[in-house]
């Protein structure tokens, strides 16, 4: 992910701003559950040969990458999706090969996020939506990542999009880059429209654009996207963060979390979901983190 990279993470202050009180209010609307959070924790691909004798037995078919994948995570950051949208035959197979648990979190492809109507006149939302419901109650939360130019100034057209995003069988969630929706007035009132209509807002903790780290919750549900730089000393203290801040958001009534910890490369995204999944057990989660046994061997991996 080379959005907000930097060269030398170690000058960033990733110290977490202010939760907004709009954050607060939001949660102490929701109605408490008795029930655990939904937690899902994932990679951001699974076409890794790298990952071969770890989450992957060594003699892996490339065509059996998804079944052993499902084995350890039990969601995907699916961007395979923003390049074209799947016709039903292939996420009929997606569906049959993903653990019984799994859920997939597609984005939301480039024919509708970076299209000057949203996808809405064309067709292409409609189109995207149907092949989606193919994933059945493995559809986890959708997400649409908006340009960089796609500014406060076209709230208009984001709402309209939004009124047409079915209300109930698929979730959905956006994600902004443009600076203004987060230090302009107008830019910031697109967090309550999207409270109203039961939109999430992606929060992204990336290093060299701490204003994308907004802490607006907009739903009962939350997707991050973290972005870590090599299993550094901070993206252990970034990660033990985001747990206690979240284990606060589950006591207050957030009852669906994705958190996809990526990694340069995505290398080392099991090793960073495996540090995560037990900070979060250790907080009341409940999540059956990867266990990254060596195929073939019986060697358990020392991680940290």
């Amino acid at each position: 992910m080379k959005f907000g990279k930097v060269d030398h993470p170690e000058k960033i202050d990733f110290k977490f701003p202010e939760v907004p009180a709009s954050t607060f209010q939001f949660l102490s609307q929701l109605p408490k559950s008795e029930s655990p959070a939904s937690l899902y924790l994932g990679a951001t691909g699974w076409s890794m040969r790298e990952w071969h004798g770890t989450v992957y037995p060594k003699s892996c078919k490339s065509s059996d990458y998804l079944k052993f994948y499902s084995d350890q995570f039990n969601t995907i950051e699916f961007n395979t999706t923003h390049y074209r949208i799947p016709t039903p035959a292939t996420v009929e197979k997606w569906y049959q090969n993903a653990a019984d648990d799994f859920k997939f979190c597609p984005k939301l492809p480039q024919t509708v996020s970076h299209r000057n109507d949203l996808g809405i006149t064309s067709g292409q939302l409609d189109q995207f939506i149907d092949a989606m419901l193919g994933f059945k109650e493995k559809m986890g939360c959708c997400f649409m990542q908006l340009p960089p130019y796609f500014g406060p100034d076209r709230s208009d057209l984001l709402n309209k999009f939004m009124d047409q995003w079915p209300t109930d069988g698929i979730s959905l969630a956006i994600e902004f880059r443009h600076p203004d929706w987060f230090k302009t007035v107008s830019g910031k009132a697109i967090f309550g429209d999207m409270r109203k209509k039961g939109i999430g807002a992606v929060i992204t903790d990336v290093s060299g654009r701490r204003d994308v780290l907004h802490l607006e919750l907009t739903a009962a549900f939350t997707m991050i996207r973290f972005v870590g730089n090599g299993l550094i000393s901070s993206d252990i203290s970034r990660m033990n963060a985001w747990v206690t801040l979240l284990a606060d958001w589950k006591t207050k009534g957030l009852n669906e979390l994705y958190f996809f910890p990526h990694q340069p490369d995505n290398l080392l995204a099991p090793e960073a979901t495996v540090a995560i999944a037990k900070a979060f057990n250790a907080k009341s989660f409940q999540y059956r983190y990867p266990n990254l046994t060596l195929h073939n061997s019986g060697e358990q991996m020392n991680l940290f």
